[in-house]
């Protein structure tokens, strides 16, 4: 699943925002830097290349997402670890940045509040989450797709997992109950490029965890057709730019 997730969703979905968020986070100068839910390395990679004098620490809680983001970023400190119970010392960073991860901590205030504690006095907390899901001009047509493949109950991950933090009021007083200072909030519409959207299809299918109920229906190949051409007659073969909406959060110690 991570292999399918970095080759085919990486640079089309996530590669347009991890560059954004790295050029806040250099615009900071950070010294030490966390990266949390840092998957196969897409930010990761940028930030190295962007802050050459940081020392990067970088973590993802699945250990298949390390090993493959281990290879790919190698200038980066490479753990596996729980956002909830980080393992490092209070203070040991400066910048603690996460790409669209808060929304699959179990228990975002703790997660919250254990970035305070392994964050220096006035360090910095940068992260993004997914807009409301009929923002996500891809995973609209993905989900339509899932409906017409799935008629007796379609999966659900997309819109109810990845896009359950759309509402930055409701992020912005978990940061607060965490002891946060919210400093800068923004609204940010990018465009995605899909050279094909059969493998932007296959991306979602196969790299993320609708990928279980993809293998379980007993036809994966006739799923995989369903959403190919439900996605395609919504925004063509491609090549297809579509726009993503997403909320970039910026909070002090």
């Amino acid at each position: 699943m991570s292999a399918a997730y970095d080759q085919y969703l990486v640079p089309v979905v996530f590669r347009p925002f991890a560059e954004d968020l790295t050029s806040r986070a250099a615009a900071l100068h950070p010294e030490r830097i966390l990266e949390l839910a840092a998957g196969t390395g897409a930010l990761t990679s940028d930030l190295l290349a962007a802050a050459p004098s940081a020392e990067v620490t970088a973590t993802d809680l699945n250990d298949a997402m390390v090993a493959l983001g281990s290879v790919r970023a190698p200038g980066a400190v490479w753990r596996q670890a729980d956002a909830q119970r980080l393992p490092f010392p209070g203070g040991s960073f400066d910048l603690v940045v996460c790409q669209f991860g808060v929304m699959f901590f179990p228990d975002r205030v703790a997660a919250f509040a254990e970035v305070r504690r392994v964050l220096v006095p006035g360090g910095q907390f940068l992260f993004n989450t997914w807009g409301p899901f009929h923002t996500h001009a891809f995973e609209v047509a993905l989900q339509a797709g899932l409906e017409r493949a799935f008629p007796a109950g379609p999966p659900r991950f997309i819109p109810t997992v990845p896009h359950g933090c759309a509402d930055p009021a409701v992020v912005a007083a978990d940061l607060a109950a965490a002891g946060f200072t919210v400093e800068h909030e923004e609204e940010l519409t990018l465009q995605g490029r899909a050279s094909s959207i059969a493998d932007l299809a296959t991306g979602y299918l196969t790299g993320t965890p609708v990928r279980v109920a993809v293998e379980q229906c007993g036809d994966e190949q006739a799923v995989h057709a369903t959403v190919i051409e439900e996605m395609t007659a919504r925004l063509g073969p491609g090549p297809v730019t579509a726009p993503m909406t997403a909320y970039v959060f910026r909070a002090a110690a």
